[in-house]
């Protein structure tokens, strides 16, 4: 069964794999980005298949206007993909404040207003599917990448809390949590903080330095169109065995600090209880 789908940033990386994917199977894609030429090659194969629109996620009206536009012209529409984004890496102390605001309105800010226009819709077209693209960043943390880590583990804390309040709609969503995956983020969707000699070979320059992407971005776009097929939806979908591996040595730690203090959080507890 074919569905029509609506992506955020397609200009490259998973969206842009996930729209030739979607296209090649025969689904019908509403893709935006911020400069609409880039999908030119794509609109010239698929035609009609293929609806695109301008769109820079912080800008709020943008994202209800073109949201809008898009229920109404292509009526039903069936999976939200809310993966514009971009990473911001340096100590916290090296980012600027202007590098800072734009981070957590692209990442965060964007994302939920992107969710927020579609809910309506969503209802009352009795139901749909969101898939936030958020990280494995959204449950660990790395040195160098504090303001990355923010958006992410607030878009999670959002659609956490959301998921809840809409589930008697026949809305679902899936937190989509890729390991580091070669899509071309490290080169391009990446930006660094001017560097300060003071963090010079210290963890927060860890993230300057080569290490491995080993995540095939093929396969994860694979599996996180087939996650739609899911029912009901995973809460959850990490990607990716450094996602696995480093979100489940995260988790124990966190339950093991649980335990750590169970005797000091349950004393705390109004004497009557």
């Amino acid at each position: 069964m074919s569905r029509t789908w609506f992506i955020t940033g397609t200009s490259s990386g998973f969206g842009r794999e996930m729209t030739e994917t979607l296209l090649a199977r025969g689904d019908r894609v509403a893709a935006t980005l911020r400069t609409p030429a880039q999908l030119d090659d794509l609109q010239q194969r698929y035609g009609s298949a293929l609806w695109v629109a301008a769109l820079d996620v912080t800008d709020t009206p943008a994202v209800r206007a073109v949201i809008n536009r898009a229920f109404s012209e292509l009526g039903r529409i069936d999976v939200i993909v809310s993966n514009a984004g971009y990473g911001l890496g340096g100590a916290a102390e090296e980012l600027s404040d202007e590098q800072i605001v734009q981070q957590i309105n692209t990442n965060v800010i964007g994302s939920i207003q992107v969710t927020r226009a579609a809910l309506p819709h969503l209802r009352r077209q009795g139901g749909g599917r969101i898939l936030q693209i958020s990280s494995m960043g959204g449950q660990i943390a790395f040195p160098g990448l504090s303001l990355y880590h923010t958006t992410k583990w607030a878009i999670e804390g959002f659609i956490e809390a959301v998921r809840q309040e809409v589930s008697g709609f026949n809305i679902e969503f899936t937190l989509i949590e890729p390991g580091a995956a070669r899509t071309g983020f490290r080169d391009k969707g990446l930006v660094m903080a001017e560097a300060m000699a003071e963090y010079v070979d210290t963890p927060a320059h860890m993230l300057r330095k080569p290490f491995p992407w080993n995540g095939d971005a093929k396969k994860m776009v694979r599996e996180m169109i087939a996650s739609v097929d899911r029912s009901p939806a995973p809460h959850r979908l990490a990607l990716g065995s450094d996602a696995l591996n480093l979100i489940k040595a995260a988790l124990e730690q966190r339950l093991a600090d649980l335990e750590a203090s169970k005797a000091i959080t349950l004393s705390t507890d109004m004497d009557e209880v």
